[in-house]
């Protein structure tokens, strides 16, 4: 588990984070085995489990802000960029597209034209695109890995809003919740990862999702 309020990763049973003091809400593995209760400790003087775990190799987690995020876009676009044309060009030879284009006469009628099934094709090849879109994101941030390759790259994961791994229908609706960021004029539903509290956009507040950096 990780800390609430720093986001340092916290073995389980410990009842105090070793880098902040926060309580975490939990009874010691010693008091729990035994049926006891946690002693009460300040935040300066975590107990003795929690100092002897000091040691252990965890990263430090941090809110990622909007330039890292945007560079992960980036690198994620670029990928699927390629992913989508080449799925594209599979499209058009698999459902013989271009033999119903060259097949239709010189100056179409609308009524020649929808019933040669164009339209038909064109919603299916933006639904494909759409699907391994959504699949990219939602299979991946829902992963052992946390993040597609663009966030993989720069150290970030998305968890949810207890720092832990989300489900593949919260990632699902932290993709689609990016509609809904989109129609906010002036990109100001991403830019808000750059001054919220936590560095949430807005798809990130309506999955209660986070976007950490690992140190």
């Amino acid at each position: 588990m990780f800390c609430s309020n720093c986001g340092r990763a916290i073995p389980e049973g410990v009842a105090y984070c070793v880098q902040c003091g926060r309580p975490t809400g939990v009874a010691p593995v010693a008091a729990a085995a035994t049926g006891g209760t946690a002693p009460a400790a300040p935040p300066t003087a975590p107990p003795v489990a929690v100092a002897t775990a000091a040691a252990a190799p965890f990263p430090r987690l941090y809110y990622a802000g909007f330039w890292l995020r945007f560079i992960a876009y980036l690198i994620d676009s670029v990928i699927l960029a390629v992913g989508c044309g080449m799925l594209v060009i599979i499209m058009i030879f698999a459902t013989g597209f271009i033999s119903v284009i060259r097949s239709l006469p010189e100056n179409p009628t609308p009524g020649e034209f929808f019933a040669s099934g164009i339209l038909l094709g064109i919603f299916m090849f933006i639904a494909g695109i759409l699907a391994m879109v959504w699949i990219y994101y939602a299979w991946m941030e829902s992963s052992t890995t946390q993040g597609t390759v663009g966030k993989m790259a720069l150290g970030l994961v998305v968890t949810d809003m207890q720092c832990r791994r989300v489900s593949f229908a919260r990632a699902s609706g932290r993709f689609f919740a990016k509609i809904i960021t989109g129609l906010i004029p002036f990109a100001i539903g991403y830019i808000m990862a750059g001054f919220t509290a936590k560095k949430q956009a807005l798809h990130d507040m309506i999955a209660s999702c986070l976007v950490l950096r690992k140190v």
